[in-house]
């Protein structure tokens, strides 16, 4: 198992959701996790309550997430590293009224592949070019790990998910490549793909638990939305277990989604 302790790690959209529960774990483990999130205020909240650090990230900016990598640096061995930070769009393909302008807005969809693909693999070149640089970490070379996080509309997009199922898509299918480039230097990468999990991304009240309600039909079992902190279990675990190495992980009950 890789050990965390006295390393330090980055988690991109770290101050929330998903991301958060990742990095309270990584910290647990024994990591120093810096916060690289857009939101001031709650990324400063997490890296506080943690023992963290917190550098505003723009994934799309990569002067800000080398910001992140080069604190991570400064504070111990870089090993880990999440890549959490995403956005969701929807719209179907074309309009009704068969006009041109009532397409689906390409602006928006390359927004959500600079953010959710782009931005993710930036990450993982930044974070993997300063962490194959550390000693080994055990006498098979392990230097780290890197976790991405995909979702299960890579596989089961929805009507009007075309945007978001492309982006999260492209994040599943680079997982190979990208492990066998980084092999040579001994750093894992794995992706984990949620499925319906209850974040603060469906906000909250009554309109939004009737939404969350309807969702959990498409679940196996257990018969209801994920948690964080059971997602944040899987994400650490790929970055801890050492002969996990380019996988895609399915953590979502056994859902699979409808059209609709």
């Amino acid at each position: 198992m890789l050990d965390l302790h006295g390393t330090s790690s980055v988690v991109t959209g770290g101050a929330s959701g998903l991301g958060e529960a990742a990095a309270r774990l990584l910290t647990k483990a024994g990591a120093r996790v810096v916060i690289a999130d857009l939101n001031d205020d709650r990324g400063k909240q997490v890296a506080t309550e943690i023992g963290g650090e917190f550098v505003h990230v723009d994934v799309t900016n990569t002067e800000e997430i080398q910001s992140a990598v080069d604190a991570a640096v400064s504070i111990g061995p870089l090993r880990t590293c999440v890549t959490a930070a995403g956005v969701g769009f929807a719209s179907r393909t074309i309009g009704k009224d068969g006009e041109y302008d009532s397409a689906h807005n390409l602006s928006a969809f390359s927004r959500v592949l600079a953010i959710n693909l782009i931005g993710t693999f930036d990450t993982i070149r930044l974070a993997a070019t300063k962490m194959s640089q550390t000693e080994p970490a055990d006498d098979s070379g392990n230097r780290g790990a890197i976790a991405t996080i995909a979702s299960i509309a890579a596989f089961d997009g929805q009507i009007g998910q075309a945007s978001y199922s492309a982006s999260k898509g492209g994040v599943v299918g680079m997982t190979l490549p990208i492990a066998r480039d980084l092999a040579v230097v001994g750093i894992r990468v794995n992706c984990i793909v949620p499925g319906l999990i209850d974040t603060p991304i469906y906000g909250s009240g009554p309109a939004s638990e009737a939404f969350k309600d309807n969702l959990k039909r498409d679940v196996l079992f257990p018969k209801r939305l994920g948690t964080a902190e059971e997602l944040g279990s899987m994400i650490l675990e790929s970055l801890i277990n050492t002969y996990v190495n380019a996988e895609v992980i399915r953590v979502d009950g056994g859902a699979r989604l409808q059209p609709k």
